[in-house]
């Protein structure tokens, strides 16, 4: 039988399995995020902004009663606002469970001084203490920093080919948990500022009417559609405003992360090169 040729990506397959599960928290499906929302939306819409306690003789006395007469509109515009709001909160929660316990700056920098070092089992301690997403790709890259140092059929160059691979690998299968939902944010960045305003362009439209029916204009129409198109602008700008801080402040977090992984993957790999 003809001996087995040893395979030089296996080593980096192997890592790959043994970290292709994510530890980055976070909601898996956002339909139901955006379900649930709706039904929020639609029972305050019903049951607290219409309420009868917020009109006098069908004329709104507070703010929650001119809301209601913002529309039909007023409900799927705060259906995009919650949903904002509960993924900023899902993507804080999985963002502090990838960054892991303590500082990022401190975790790399002590991983790096073992490694100068030649400490390889100190700095696969700090990444069982640190966990989170940067210290996986670091373990990873460790493990197979490792495998690599007792290998005696590979090349160099190949056992270098390898141990990038590794740490790309492994970088690329954190990725997805690190951006999941906020595509949808920045989705409603635009959805939201539309959808206020074809609001607003119903509430003037209604207002136009009343000034156009004959004889005097009705006020009372006239109040509702300006209300309509004042309360959906309202909504639809705070939606825009708030999704468009929430994306760029969370997609600032994951450059910092993904910066970090790329400064310690490049000092495992440079390490390697000149030890060996």
């Amino acid at each position: 039988m003809e001996a087995q040729k040893p395979n030089p990506t296996q080593p980096a397959k192997a890592n790959a399995k043994n970290n292709s599960g994510s530890n980055v928290a976070g909601i898996k499906n956002a339909f139901l995020v955006i379900l649930a929302c709706f039904v929020v939306a639609i029972v305050l819409f019903i049951f607290w902004f219409g309420h009868e306690s917020h009109f006098e003789e069908g004329h709104p006395i507070d703010l929650w009663g001119t809301i209601y007469k913002g529309g039909f509109i007023v409900p799927i515009l705060q259906t995009l606002f919650l949903t904002v709001i509960v993924l900023s909160v899902e993507r804080w929660i999985a963002l502090s469970s990838a960054k892991g316990k303590g500082s990022i700056q401190k975790f790399v920098a002590g991983v790096k001084k073992c490694l100068a070092a030649g400490n390889i089992q100190g700095a696969k301690d700090l990444c069982k203490n640190q966990k989170g997403s940067v210290a996986a790709v670091v373990a990873a890259a460790l493990v197979s920093y490792e495998e690599m140092d007792k290998n005696t059929v590979l090349t160099k160059e190949q056992k270098v080919a390898n141990l990038q691979k590794t740490v790309e690998e492994a970088t690329a299968l954190e990725m997805p948990a690190l951006q999941q939902n906020l595509p949808i944010v920045a989705t409603l960045t635009t959805l939201g500022t539309l959808v206020g305003l074809l609001g607003t362009v119903m509430g003037m439209i209604k207002s136009f009417q009343a000034l156009a029916a004959s004889g005097a204009p009705d006020s009372t129409e006239l109040s509702t559609g300006i209300s309509e198109a004042l309360i959906n602008t309202a909504f639809g700008i705070a939606t825009g405003a708030f999704a468009v801080i929430s994306y760029n402040f969370y997609t600032n977090k994951i450059d910092n992360l993904t910066y970090a992984i790329d400064e310690i993957g490049y000092s495992i790999v440079q390490t390697f090169t000149a030890t060996h």
